[in-house]
């Protein structure tokens, strides 16, 4: 079980990334407004974004501000007192932790979350750091639940399954 200070310093650690980032590209992106990273394939562009992912609820700021918070207020309570017992899980949850509280601080102190990483070989949102993250921890948290049901799956049939104590004795015909 991890520690609730170790929960927090991680997640703070996700959010000081987050952030660092966001300042680097407001500080080198915003001024030229996009530089190749892998030419043809992906490049960084300078995006304020005021909506949600793919730009939905663009202009609802206090709805988001205020369903974000609440939403994050739920998952650290639950990473801080109900303590998931799997790793895949923990790691999920601090992951949609750390990615929501970066792009919220966002919300709150400029009304927009800056982007930054846009994929030149489809078309795709611009995204940054904490999307990325509250991505992954959703889907760390499905694999989570894929592997539950596989196991839970297996067990089933092996306890379904004669043992080998359960079986009648086999005569090999000799006496």
């Amino acid at each position: 079980m991890i520690s609730a200070p170790i929960t927090i310093v991680a997640a703070a650690l996700l959010v000081v990334i987050d952030q660092s980032i966001k300042l680097w590209a407001t500080v080198n992106l915003a001024p030229v407004g996009s530089m190749p990273l892998i030419p043809g394939v992906v490049e960084l562009r300078y995006y304020l974004n005021d909506g949600a992912a793919f730009s939905i609820l663009q202009g609802k700021q206090t709805f988001l501000i205020l369903f974000t918070g609440a939403a994050l207020l739920v998952v650290a309570w639950y990473l801080l007192f109900k303590k998931p017992a799997k790793k895949l899980e923990y790691i999920g949850w601090l992951f949609v932790l750390g990615g929501g509280i970066g792009n919220l601080v966002d919300r709150v102190m400029n009304g927009e979350v800056v982007d930054y990483i846009n994929l030149l070989f489809m078309n795709f949102a611009v995204f940054n750091f904490a999307d990325i993250l509250v991505c992954t921890g959703i889907g760390l948290l499905l694999l989570g639940l894929v592997l539950d049901e596989v196991s839970a799956r297996r067990k089933k049939q092996e306890e379904a399954a004669p043992s080998a104590a359960d079986l009648p004795e086999q005569s090999d015909g000799t006496v």
